[in-house]
């Protein structure tokens, strides 16, 4: 799943956020399995960073949805800790299922919760 442009949501910050993801994302499909326990490790420190801030910028805005995000985000960083327990034990195989199921999550949860963050960011930047 490599970087579209179509990903862009217009607040600088998280564009790049969710660039960094998808390059990360991206790598492990085609990760060694030596280079795979390192680059995924990576991932889950980035995506933890990664909704701590976003998890701000609903505060700062208060997101009307911040409740359903903030829970979309915790199920997501319980997987990917399950799964980094795993890949330290070095069961690499149900970590790379996972890895291959994230562009498809990355892309609906773009398009409807990150989206509509975005949305409140922009209108209430305008508004200012």
């Amino acid at each position: 799943m490599p970087w579209d442009e179509r990903f862009g949501l217009g607040v600088a910050d998280m564009d790049a956020t969710h660039r960094e993801f998808v390059d990360l994302a991206d790598a492990l499909q085609g990760a060694s399995d030596a280079e795979f326990p390192a680059l995924f490790a990576r991932l889950h420190e980035h995506t933890r960073l990664h909704f701590e801030h976003e998890g701000k910028l609903m505060k700062a805005c208060r997101f009307a949805a911040i409740g359903e995000h903030n829970s979309e985000h915790l199920r997501v960083l319980g997987e990917l800790a399950h799964f980094a327990r795993g890949v330290a034990a070095g069961r690499l195989v149900s970590a790379r299922q996972y890895a291959k199921a994230l562009p498809e999550w990355f892309a609906t949860h773009l398009a409807t919760m990150d989206a509509a963050l975005a949305g409140t960011l922009k209108q209430r930047a305008a508004a200012q």
